[in-house]
């Protein structure tokens, strides 16, 4: 999830919480630019975590990797001698559990490359500032960074404590982040959750809406793929996906390509079509209004909602206004609460939610935040939520 301003829960520098003393995160930093790397490594450092080092191209990292066994590498896209989309397979052939974040500026051609770097392997990619200037006064790149390192360090550190190498020695347990005051963090579930009902009369969907976040890209079109596209010319896709301006229009034409179906950002008043997949677009809302033709796409600069523009909770309580129970949801990986108000909202108009499911989340924050609150008839790994969902739009039983 590349985010950009209002795109995602975010905090303060301030507000980052470092973890253990006694396990600290280790970063590495690859970036070309100097200044870049000089201030990354600052925030990185501040916030608690250790720097593993810096490295001005992918062939010092991949030396820098053997040597250190960082946690998580901050990997530039651009680089001289090796650049990052090179370095990134042979980094995770080296260290298959590594927790490999991109770095581009909003160019088309960067994010199309970041794009498939989440296929090839990276956890997430983030939008740098185009100029070394912006990279020095956005907190909001300084947050998103430091965040990503909070998230995927802690993965990346419970994956050691659960497969550690062979002969190393146990990892020391490491203290649970404290969330932030502002954007508090859903916990990890303690205890098992309560699945809602399955109606006994399932009025057919005539929409399938999709929010997701980190890790949704990769999660999103292997669900879809798994779907079909027979089953998927149905009804309208509808997918509020958090990342940048330029991002999504990429990633709907990844999706087209994937699934062979018309697939673009949505429109304002566009009129919703079968078989179209419609993507929210970077930075706007993306809901629904009922027109005199049937339902159509609204767009807003609206304030964010969740700390999010575009939001999940914008589209589905529109949706919920607009097609009533005949829908079929699905919430997918992603930090934060997004998506719990509107799967709500829902659910009391009759439609039925799904949800991923935590082992196969990057991240199990929107999925868990609405399996914990009771909103999910159920809660499936990645590839049993195609089958599910096509189950629901077809009338068949799984």
């Amino acid at each position: 999830m590349a985010l950009s301003p209002a795109v995602a829960p975010l905090r303060s520098p301030a507000a980052q919480t470092a973890p253990s003393s006694a396990s600290p995160i280790r970063v590495l930093v690859a970036d070309d630019s100097a200044v870049v790397r000089g201030l990354v490594a600052r925030w990185i450092a501040e916030a608690g975590f250790e720097v593993a080092g810096t490295a001005s191209n992918g062939r010092i990292a991949l030396e820098m990797l053997a040597k250190h066994d960082p946690d998580v590498v901050l990997l530039d896209i651009e680089m001289p001698e090796l650049d990052g989309t090179t370095a990134l397979p042979r980094m995770l052939a080296m260290s298959p559990n590594l927790q490999v974040v991109m770095m581009s500026t909003l160019t088309t051609r960067n994010a199309d490359i970041s794009l498939k770097c989440l296929a090839l392997g990276a956890v997430d990619y983030i939008a740098k500032p185009e100029s070394n200037r912006g990279v020095t006064t956005s907190d909001i790149f300084r947050a998103e960074l430091i965040e990503r390192v909070r998230v995927f360090g802690a993965a990346r550190a419970r994956t050691r404590r659960l497969h550690p190498a062979p002969g190393a020695a146990p990892a020391p347990a490491q203290a649970a982040p404290v969330p932030s005051p502002s954007v508090p963090s859903p916990p990890r579930p303690a205890t098992p959750f309560t699945l809602r009902p399955k109606a006994r009369n399932r009025t057919p969907p005539r929409a399938l809406l999709i929010g997701s976040s980190t890790g949704g890209p990769r999660a999103v079109g292997e669900m879809l793929e798994g779907i079909g596209a027979a089953t998927l010319r149905r009804l309208p896709v509808l997918i509020v996906q958090h990342m940048p301006p330029i991002f999504t229009a990429v990633f709907a034409e990844h999706l087209s390509t994937r699934t062979g179906l018309r697939a673009a950002e949505g429109k304002a008043d566009e009129r919703l079509e079968p078989g179209r997949i419609y993507v929210a677009p970077g930075g706007r809302h993306m809901g629904l209004v009922t027109g005199p033709n049937g339902p159509t796409i609204r767009l807003t600069d609206g304030p964010p909602v969740n700390f999010c523009r575009p939001a999940v909770d914008v589209l589905f309580n529109d949706a919920a206004a607009v097609f009533g129970a005949a829908t079929a949801t699905v919430i997918l990986t992603g930090m934060g609460s997004d998506g719990t108000n509107g799967a709500r909202t829902l659910t009391e108009a009759g439609g039925p939610v799904l949800a991923q499911d935590e082992a196969t989340s990057t991240v199990w924050g929107m999925p868990g935040s609405v399996a914990r609150a009771g909103l999910a008839e159920a809660v499936l790994p990645l590839p049993e939520l195609a089958s599910a969902l096509r189950a629901l739009i077809t009338g068949q039983p799984t």
